[in-house]
């Protein structure tokens, strides 16, 4: 299993939400370059990137810092928020990113889903966010009429290959990821599905890992100190 810490940038600082509130940000580092270099010196391979601020209104306000972010690591990249266009998708990837994430365009835009997944492959993955059992849109601040498990065989039937699901009354929280959630999907669909929220300590971890699951984001974990990301990275690979 991979390990992909997170930054998610709204000002040009890495912060964390709490449950997805745009009320309740933490600034963890002004510098989210120097963060995603001790990503690096720590083992990992790979990042996952967020821009909230293009995740709430569209476009790319933070890409010349994703750039730089990217180019300074080395690591490998994915970056969602605000991806709506397929302008916003060959930016991302000219900016280095090997994969962009869809999010409100995916639930909107059925048809440009497909199209990108079509004309990308691998390069593109879908953020399947839940609340109250619905998949959420527009920065996880409006509900669509989608359930999670319908929308993922959308998915699926659409030729897209990764799915980042995140249970967004676990994001940041630290009480634990939901399990359920992650075995169910994993058992029903032939997806690659990268779990996030609520990663909060090693059991986590190793329990995903056992149900073999293709990834897990670590956030607020990894700010708090709750869990090292180089025993993370040495217990995803066990």
């Amino acid at each position: 299993m991979n390990i992909f810490p997170a930054i998610d940038i709204y000002g040009g600082k890495a912060v964390r939400l709490y449950k997805g509130d745009y009320a309740q940000m933490t600034v963890y580092s002004d510098e989210p370059e120097e963060v995603a270099r001790s990503f690096r010196d720590a083992g990992a391979e790979y990042i996952h990137l967020v821009d909230l601020e293009g995740a709430r209104s569209g476009g790319t306000p933070n890409i010349a810092l994703i750039e730089r972010i990217i180019s300074s690591s080395g690591l490998r990249a994915e970056i969602g928020g605000g991806v709506r266009s397929e302008e916003v998708v060959k930016a991302y990837l000219g900016a280095g990113a090997e994969r962009v994430i869809l999010g409100t365009a995916a639930v909107t835009d059925p048809g440009f889903t497909r199209e990108m997944a079509a004309k990308y492959g691998a390069g593109i993955a879908v953020g399947v966010d839940i609340k109250d059992g619905f998949v959420a849109t527009h920065g996880w601040t409006e509900l669509s009429d989608s359930d999670c498990f319908g929308f993922c065989r959308e998915l699926a039937d659409a030729g897209v290959k990764t799915v980042i699901c995140t249970d967004v009354s676990r994001d940041g929280a630290m009480r634990g990821t939901n399990l359920e959630l992650y075995r169910e999907l994993q058992s029903r669909f032939p997806l690659d599905i990268v779990a996030s929220g609520g990663v909060s300590s090693l059991d986590d971890v190793r329990a995903l890992r056992g149900m073999g699951l293709y990834g897990a984001i670590l956030g607020k974990a990894l700010y708090t100190g709750a869990v090292s990301l180089a025993e993370a990275i040495e217990e995803a690979r066990a």
